[in-house]
């Protein structure tokens, strides 16, 4: 039984699958985009991208992180800059899957969907904003 509901939720989109990334986009572990935080904006200009909801993100973020949730970001995407390597992140994966399908199919060209996403962030023990 157990089987089929899990077979079921897979097939509602409901899981995260840590290889997902949308074909023009790619992945980035936390280690990666952490590096890529730490080198900061001389190395090469980036935002992280926290799709998660305003309480989400208010409740500890990755340091400097722009919030759009992912339900109004086709709305939003004259905030989100196209000249910059963009980390979409959520709490576990699939929120950014769906953000970076959607940056990708607007013509973002340079999307990086942060593997384990903010749960992984934590997890590795990272510097978290609030």
């Amino acid at each position: 039984m157990f089987k089929y509901i899990m077979i079921l939720i897979a097939g509602l989109g409901l899981v995260a699958c840590d290889n997902d990334s949308p074909q023009g986009s790619s992945l980035a572990t936390v280690q990666e985009a952490h590096e890529v935080l730490s080198k900061g904006q001389a190395a090469k200009p980036f935002l992280f991208l926290d799709v998660r909801s305003p309480g989400e993100y208010q409740s500890g973020h990755v340091p400097g992180a722009k919030n759009i949730p992912v339900q109004t970001l086709a709305g939003q995407l004259a905030d989100v800059p196209k000249d910059k390597q963009v980390f979409v992140y959520c709490e576990s994966g699939v929120r950014s899957t769906k953000a970076t399908k959607i940056l990708v199919d607007a013509g973002y060209t340079n999307i990086v969907n942060m593997k384990a996403s903010m749960r992984g962030w934590r997890n590795a023990g990272f510097e978290i904003e609030r």
